[in-house]
């Protein structure tokens, strides 16, 4: 089962996307969890833009959702709410439904008392495109900036149970369904 995982930072050294390495890299047995890195090139959203004929960058964002059973987010807080740059990829999927009954789960790695404005818009806007938010596998897990290795991935014991729990119960979730 294919995991995309989203990251919402354009930063270079974001630790939201140190995250979602590690769960590259820990993805459990038959789970291969994939990195969208399309964000920055996405256009602005255009409401009245043809699905059909969309801009290459938004094509590929459609074909990496359309080939995902799941999809894991981490994001990060910018005055208070979601980065517009996340939000306008969040925008390009409203009227396609390409997050409509799709499992979506999220890591917070925000310091304790910080980053509730992302998630409660991202909860807010997912719920908008009836994604299937997957409550077990939504966790929040500070990666600090001295817990990234020179390899890019978080060492923090204890994030990457979290990265690692996410993603089981996303896949989890996905199998339930199947079986029924």
């Amino acid at each position: 089962m294919t995991v995309l995982l989203l990251s919402g930072s354009t930063r270079a050294a974001s630790t939201n996307a140190a995250a979602l390495r590690t769960a590259v890299a820990l993805a459990p047995e038959g789970v291969r969890a994939v990195t969208y890195d399309g964000l920055a090139e996405l256009p602005a959203f255009v409401p009245d833009s043809d699905p059909a004929s969309a801009p290459p960058a938004v094509a590929a964002l459609r074909d990496a959702l359309a080939a995902a059973g799941a999809v894991l987010i981490c994001t990060p807080e910018y005055a208070g709410t979601l980065p517009g740059s996340f939000k306008n990829l969040l925008d390009w999927t409203v009227g396609t439904a390409d997050l409509y009954g799709k499992p979506v789960a999220w890591v917070n790695v925000a310091a304790p008392g910080r980053g509730e404005g992302a998630v409660a818009t991202l909860r807010t806007v997912l719920g908008y495109v009836a994604a299937d938010i997957v409550e077990d596998a939504c966790v929040r897990a500070h990666v600090a900036r001295d817990a990234v290795g020179t390899d890019g991935l978080v060492t923090d014991a204890g994030v990457r149970d979290a990265v690692t729990t996410a993603l089981a119960a996303l896949a989890a979730h996905v199998r339930a369904a199947i079986t029924g």
